[in-house]
């Protein structure tokens, strides 16, 4: 039923607590999982150290972001690859949320897979909830746990 399965992550061990569930879905269906990370510009450096400064970010500056994400996501598979299960690592800059409906969409994936932070209240306010973007905006089946 599901043959292509996204994986979403962000380097936080929170996230990574959707592995299990995405690899025993992919081995009972004999699936493919696309591990995938976004590189949120947000979540650069700025010379103030202030986040939410807008900010020109250099190419070499990107690019090392998202080969340093690219290096995380093959780091997580191995694992997977192990069991035999076929992975690929996917990284890219953008907005989170967004860029996850458009490569959900673009890559005809059957299923997403993706943890929430758990934010509720003035931290959901402030910060938003990716995964609530995700379920409300992608059409697709969401595989949606909230970690412990």
């Amino acid at each position: 039923m599901f043959r292509k399965i996204l994986v979403c992550l962000d380097g936080s061990k929170l996230a990574e607590q959707i592995m299990p569930y995405a690899a025993e879905q992919a081995a009972h269906f004999d699936s493919s999982l696309v591990l995938f990370q976004v590189v949120s510009l947000a979540s650069l450096p700025t010379p103030t150290g202030i986040e939410s400064v807008p900010v020109a970010v250099p190419d070499v500056q990107l690019a090392e972001a998202e080969a340093a994400a690219k290096e995380y996501l093959e780091g997580l598979a191995v694992p997977l690859r192990e069991k035999g299960i076929k992975v690929q690592c996917v990284a890219k800059i953008g907005h989170p949320a967004e860029s996850i409906v458009s490569y959900a969409e673009e890559g005809k994936f059957d299923l997403v897979a993706i943890a929430t932070h758990g934010r509720s209240g003035l931290k959901r306010l402030v910060f938003g909830s990716v995964a609530d973007y995700v379920v409300r905006k992608s059409g697709r089946p969401i595989l949606l746990i909230k970690p412990k």
